[in-house]
């Protein structure tokens, strides 16, 4: 009976020793659920991420990363292979970001998807489809802070040399010819005082001014309504103008007239000048001419 005690407790040992060995093994061995394979591409630094790495989806964890290596082809790049679960439905949209654990640095892949109506991202595990790495918060705020540490560096080192010793005793001469123009200035207002104490009477007699100046447009304007008005002045000297024009014409008649009547006396003095008996006898008929009776030539008189 003793010899099968012993038996029995080393056959248990045995089975326990075999379970603990099977456990252990699977431990060791991993995750035996089905992956699909994909290779994240990273332009920026991946600092804090580890291999076996978590992976999560919208903050579920869905597998662990595999490998992080440089691309033989463009050393900027980052490659990271992950290893997820094989039901997980991403689609051509899907990304990735990099999340922290906390304090200590650690980061872990987040995979995002922007879903609608994008197909199904497929991929195979010798040639694994690709997922972009787009920067996280935390980076486009470490960006951002450099970006403006930069920016305020450079500030500084232009009011180090804006605040210089030859700018310094610039700005002191500017202060003092600031402060002279001002006491100028204060002396030029204190001429103009009194000026600017009798503008108001000036205004007054300005709109005093003005006010005559409408009465006397008023004036003019009745002066020129009365002018225009029918039987008015206008029509008088429009009638009289008419009637001295009917004068001179009737002048002008007259004087044609006379000028007709001279010529006639002139024409009879200059007969009575050359056949003074012509008074007497009356005007002496003209010789006769070629082919008349009584006509002689010049040749017979000359004979």
């Amino acid at each position: 009976m003793e010899n099968r005690a012993h038996a029995l407790v080393a056959g248990l040992f045995v089975m326990i020793l075999s379970i603990a060995a099977a456990a252990v093994a699977l431990w060791f061995g991993g995750d035996t659920t089905p992956r699909d394979k994909y290779l994240i591409v990273s332009e920026s630094p991946v600092t804090g991420l580890n291999q076996q790495a978590t992976v999560r989806y919208r903050g579920v964890t869905v597998g662990k990363v595999e490998n992080i290596r440089l691309d033989p082809e463009k050393l900027q790049t980052v490659l990271i292979r992950i290893a997820v679960d094989k039901n997980l439905p991403l689609t051509t949209k899907a990304y990735a970001q990099l999340g922290y654990q906390g304090l200590t640095g650690l980061a872990f892949v987040q995979l995002n998807d922007e879903g609608g109506q994008a197909e199904r991202l497929t991929t195979d595990p010798d040639n694994p489809a690709q997922i972009p790495l787009r920067p996280s918060a935390l980076d486009s705020i470490t960006d951002a802070g450099q970006r403006l540490l930069g920016k305020a560096n450079g500030l500084v080192d232009r009011l180090n040399v804006l605040l210089g010793d030859q700018n310094q005793t610039h700005f002191s001469h500017i202060l003092e010819n600031t402060a002279s123009v001002t006491g100028r200035l204060h002396n030029v207002v204190s001429q103009l005082e009194p000026g600017l104490k009798s503008l108001p009477g000036l205004a007054a007699d300005a709109s005093a001014v003005l006010k005559h100046t409408d009465e006397l447009v008023m004036g003019l304007n009745d002066i020129s309504t009365r002018i225009n008005q029918h039987g008015g002045p206008i029509d008088s000297l429009s009638q009289t103008a008419g009637e001295l024009t009917d004068t001179l014409h009737k002048l002008r008649e007259t004087t044609e007239g006379i000028t007709r009547s001279t010529r006639s006396v002139e024409r009879v003095l200059l007969q009575f000048e050359e056949q003074p008996r012509s008074l007497l006898f009356g005007r002496s008929p003209p010789p006769p001419g070629p082919g008349e009776e009584g006509f002689v030539s010049p040749r017979e008189i000359s004979r």
